[in-house]
């Protein structure tokens, strides 16, 4: 089908624009994560709102991605709570300190937060955070999203910022604005969005330029076996024991 190719070309086409254009701030990224896993310490992950939550889900618990990774699954923005509750949560400000008080974020850590649009309340409050608590902070997201959105949108930040001008790393995902790329005749909503495609690339894009950074090092990168495998479930062992007092949801 004509608009099916479409959508994987448009898709193609965003993976190409990120390898192409976003190899130094991956390889950035993968420099601060291998400088706290080589010394056995965890990287977080926050997917600040709906979709995004997806983006710290593909990095936790993963089958060929890092052990080293807490991901903050936050009740309170997660769809299967409730979707406008989600939405109502990630636009109150000051609900990202508490999140990241339970989680006991601190100087030294890093953190990846992924949002498409970047500029809830939820995501920058978490951004601004961080920098006061001297976290750095990964963006995995989108400029050409969140620089369109007229600075009186109700889903902007009191702030009107953006997350990627508060980042120590940006990763820019190239996902459109309005996230979706196909038009259909007779709908008058464009289908087909690209955010949780080219979220998941970037970050495995990331994990894969670490890995190979700590590799090259001389620190055995601590790599998920599928347990579907065999000596899946044995590997698996041994990283939750390393990492469980770690990871808070492990």
């Amino acid at each position: 089908m004509k608009l099916i190719d479409d959508y994987f070309d448009r898709a193609c086409e965003a993976m190409d624009q990120i390898r192409k254009t976003q190899g130094d701030s991956i390889q950035r990224a993968a420099e601060l994560m291998a400088s706290v896993i080589e010394k056995d310490g965890v990287v977080y992950v926050f997917g600040s709102g709906g979709h995004s939550n997806i983006g710290a889900e593909e990095m936790f618990w993963r089958a060929g991605g890092l052990a080293a990774i807490s991901a903050i699954l936050d009740p309170g923005i997660n769809l299967a709570f409730g979707a406008q509750r989600s939405s109502l949560i990630e636009r109150t400000p000051g609900y990202a300190k508490a999140v990241l008080d339970s989680y006991g974020l601190k100087p030294g850590d890093v953190l990846i937060l992924v949002n498409a649009y970047g500029i809830n309340s939820l995501t920058i409050d978490t951004a601004l955070e961080c920098r006061e608590r001297g976290v750095k902070v990964i963006g995995i997201t989108s400029a050409a999203s969140s620089d369109p959105v007229p600075p009186d949108h109700a889903a902007r930040h009191p702030s009107k910022k953006n997350l990627h001008d508060l980042v120590d790393v940006h990763v820019d995902t190239q996902v459109p604005f309005g996230d979706a790329v196909i038009g259909v005749e007779g709908c008058p909503q464009k289908v087909g969005p690209l955010s949780t495609i080219l979220n998941a690339f970037a970050i495995n894009c990331i994990v894969i330029a670490t890995v190979e950074l700590l590799a090259r090092r001389g620190y055995e990168p601590p790599v998920w076996r599928s347990g579907n495998i065999p000596g899946g479930i044995e590997a698996g062992r041994k990283l939750i024991e390393k990492y469980a007092p770690k990871v808070r949801l492990l």
